[in-house]
This record gives structure tokens, C-alpha cells and sequence, in this order.
């Protein structure tokens, strides 16, 4: 996992974001913030927080670690399955990719398999720049079943539904006079 230097907490977390504890706390209560227990306080990854603060996940980028999370709930109920599986999966995409960009991206996958599940977890679930990009050559297909994976999609769209803010007629009418 990160290192105890790179955690923080909610206090800090919030100085950072230029907001309150309470507002914080919401994000993790709403799972929009990742955040681990200390004893009896959250810590939170000093990347996901500087990704709030210049977001930078695009809509493929989300539907990825959205996937990748419940990856992650995988790997954490049987994580020596996920693990081969992973494993098996990078040696085919070596043979696909004998070569450029993508091995570059092979091998990090390796250094973060072989690390252990700890990093794996991390490099899944990071809002981080680096997990971002490792994660578009990832080596966890087949881990989830077409039913499960379609369950994810399903339950991301409906997150973004509840976000969506309705617009009153006149302010459409008024929009359609402007246009």
C-alpha cells in the first residue's frame, strides 16, 4: 500500500481541497473519495486527493476504474485466482505486443504483480495519473463475467443519473429562444 507519508487525514485532506472536514467525510461516505482506517481514523491516499483537485478522468477513464474497483473486490475475496489470472493474461499480451509502448506498460504491470496484491490493489483503484495509465493496458481481463461487468456499467450510469440536475420548461423555452 502507499507509504505512511503519503496518507493523510481528513484535516489535511480538507486544507488541501480548500474545504470543510465535513464536506470530506461526504465524499468518502458517498465512495467518491477512497480512504482507508488507521486505528479508528480515515486515511486518505494523497493522490485521490490531488485528483479532486485537478480532475482528470475522462468518461472511458471512469467506466475503467469503476471496473477495475470491482476488480479489486475480487482480488480481495480470492486473490490468488485474480493474481494468476492477471499473471497468465500480461505473458499473452507479451506475445501480442513483443515490442513498443505497450511493453513499456507490460512491464509495469509485472513490477506491480510482483509487488503483491497490496500494489495491485492500489494500481486498481487509484484516482493517481500513473494508476490512471496503467490501467488502459490491464492485464485483469476475463476477471469479471460479462453479467458482472455490465452490472458495473449499469450501476455507473445510474450514479451519473443521480447527479443530473433537472431543468425547469422555461428555462428550456428561454434556452431555445437564445439559440
Amino acid at each position: 500500500m502507499a507509504m505512511r507519508s503519503d496518507l493523510l487525514s481528513i484535516g489535511e485532506a480538507a486544507i488541501m481541497l480548500r474545504t470543510t472536514r465535513q464536506h470530506i467525510i461526504g465524499l468518502c461516505a458517498r465512495g467518491l473519495l477512497p480512504y482507508v482506517i488507521d486505528g479508528s481514523h480515515r486515511r486518505l491516499r494523497r493522490s485521490d486527493v490531488e485528483a479532486l483537485i485537478r480532475p482528470v478522468l475522462t468518461r472511458k477513464q471512469v467506466e475503467q476504474l469503476w471496473l477495475h474497483q470491482a476488480i479489486a473486490g475480487r482480488l480481495v475475496a480470492n486473490p490468488t485466482s485474480v493474481m494468476a489470472a492477471a499473471t497468465i493474461n500480461l505473458r499473452r499480451l507479451r506475445r501480442l505486443h513483443p515490442e513498443g509502448r505497450e511493453w513499456e506498460w507490460l512491464d509495469r504491470w509485472q513490477v506491480v504483480l510482483d509487488a503483491g496484491a497490496e500494489a495491485v490493489l492500489d494500481a486498481l483503484t487509484s484516482s493517481s495519473e500513473y494508476a490512471i495509465e496503467l490501467r488502459e493496458t490491464s492485464p485483469f481481463a476475463g476477471v469479471l463475467s460479462e453479467e458482472e461487468r455490465q452490472t458495473v456499467l449499469t450501476a455507473l450510469s445510474e450514479s451519473r443519473q443521480d447527479r443530473a440536475r433537472p431543468v425547469s420548461m422555461a428555462t428550456v423555452e428561454r434556452v431555445m429562444r437564445a439559440v
